[in-house]
């Protein structure tokens, strides 16, 4: 078994798309709209075939969720894309560091708030 997708609520599903296709590489699916209820959403694809499904429901505040994780593949990866995040003005909510648990990463802030930590 394997984790199929992870779901963001957000309040601007454009934003967000190009928040994860301009620093994360992400190729964005067709905009789904809902024929029988105000829902709207799209599903990204990551190089590796992880995908993250981005949606949004008029009138209805985003529940978030704790955080979820981006591999690049190595420490100067790691410190290269929060070194771009942080130029782009993104908020770097844990600097690049060694965890107690033995990873590398650095945690940033999407648009909405959500934590993206960035892995080895």
């Amino acid at each position: 078994m394997h984790i199929e997708h992870i779901a963001l609520w957000t309040r601007d599903l454009e934003r967000l798309r190009a928040f994860y296709q301009t620093h994360f590489g992400a190729t964005a699916g067709p905009r789904y709209e809902s024929a029988s209820r105000p829902f709207a959403s799209y599903f990204l694809t990551f190089t590796t075939g992880a995908r993250l499904e981005l949606m949004h429901t008029a009138g209805v505040e985003p529940a978030g969720n704790g955080h979820f994780a981006v591999s690049t593949g190595s420490r100067e990866a790691v410190d290269r894309l929060t070194a771009e995040l942080r130029r782009a003005g993104v908020p770097i909510v844990g600097e690049p560091r060694t965890t107690g648990d033995g990873y590398y990463e650095s945690v940033v802030a999407d648009p909405d708030g959500n934590l993206v930590e960035i892995t080895v």
